[in-house]
C-alpha cells in the first residue's frame, strides 16, 4: 500500500491558504490542518487569561495546557480549544495581529510544531501555514507556496470582514495586512519564506476554483511519481 502524501502550504496572510488547504484535503479526502488557526487559539486563550506576549514562561505553561483539536461538523470545519468552538472568535483583527505576536515566541512555536508534526507524521495529511514546508515539514512530498499582493490580500481579507458584519475601513485593512507581512518577514524565529523546492503560484489574479486546480495537478504529479518509484523498486 502506498503512503499517503504530507502536503505543506505556505504563505502570507490572506492570500487563501485555508480555504485551499479545505477543499484539497477534501478533495483528496486527506485531513487539514489549519496551523494558522492553532497560534490563533493561543493568542485568543492568552488575551483571556490576560498573559503578556512578551512573557515566555507564562505562554509555555498556557501551551502545555491547551487542548486545540479539529473536528468537521454537518461538513463544516470547527476549531475546538478546550472543547470551545472558536471558530469565528479567533478570526478578527485583533486576534489576527495578536497571533503573529505570539507565533513569533520561541516557545510557543516549539510547542505547536511538536504538535504539527504528531498530527500529519504518518501523511494523508494537508497542512497550511507559514513556515510548514521550511521547518515542520521540510520533507514533504508537496510544497505549495502561494502569494499575492498586499492590496489585494487586504481587499480580500477587508470583504470577508464585511460579510460578517465587522465595521472596517479597506486602507486600514490593508496596513494591517503589510504590518502582519512585516512581523512574519521579520522575526527571528522560523520567518517566512518560500521553500526552495516549493511550487509558487501567484493568486492575485486567480480565483480559488483555478488555484485550486492547479494545486491537484501538481498533487496527481507527485502521487504518479509516487507510484512509479514504487514499482521501480520492486522490480530493483
Amino acid at each position: 500500500m502506498k503512503r499517503q502524501l504530507i502536503i505543506a502550504i505556505d504563505g502570507p496572510s490572506g492570500v487563501g491558504k485555508s480555504t485551499l488547504s479545505r477543499r484539497l484535503a477534501q478533495r483528496l479526502q486527506y485531513v487539514n490542518i489549519d496551523t494558522g488557526a492553532m497560534y490563533r487559539s493561543v493568542a485568543l486563550a492568552a488575551r483571556r487569561a490576560g498573559i503578556a506576549l512578551d512573557d515566555p514562561k507564562a505562554l509555555e505553561r498556557l501551551c502545555m495546557d491547551l487542548d486545540i483539536r479539529f473536528v468537521r461538523n454537518n461538513g463544516a470545519e470547527k476549531v475546538l480549544l478546550d472543547g470551545e468552538d472558536v471558530s469565528e472568535a479567533i478570526r478578527t483583527p485583533e486576534i489576527s495581529l495578536l497571533s503573529s505576536k505570539v507565533s513569533a515566541q520561541p516557545v510557543v512555536r516549539s510547542a505547536m510544531v511538536r504538535l504539527q508534526r504528531q498530527m500529519g507524521e504518518n501523511g494523508g495529511v494537508v497542512l497550511e501555514g507559514r513556515d510548514i514546508g521550511t521547518v515542520v515539514f521540510p520533507a514533504a512530498e508537496v510544497k505549495f507556496f502561494l502569494a499575492a499582493t498586499a492590496r489585494e490580500r487586504g481587499r480580500r481579507r477587508y470583504l470577508e470582514l464585511r460579510e460578517k458584519g465587522l465595521d472596517v475601513d479597506l486602507e486600514r485593512t490593508i496596513a494591517e495586512v503589510e504590518t502582519r507581512d512585516a512581523a512574519d518577514c521579520g522575526r527571528q524565529h522560523a520567518p517566512l519564506r518560500q521553500a526552495e523546492d516549493a511550487v509558487l503560484i501567484d493568486t492575485t489574479r486567480l480565483n480559488i476554483d483555478q488555484v485550486l486546480e492547479r494545486m491537484l495537478r501538481v498533487v496527481a504529479e507527485r502521487q504518479s511519481r509516487q507510484s512509479q518509484n514504487l514499482k521501480e523498486d520492486r522490480v530493483s
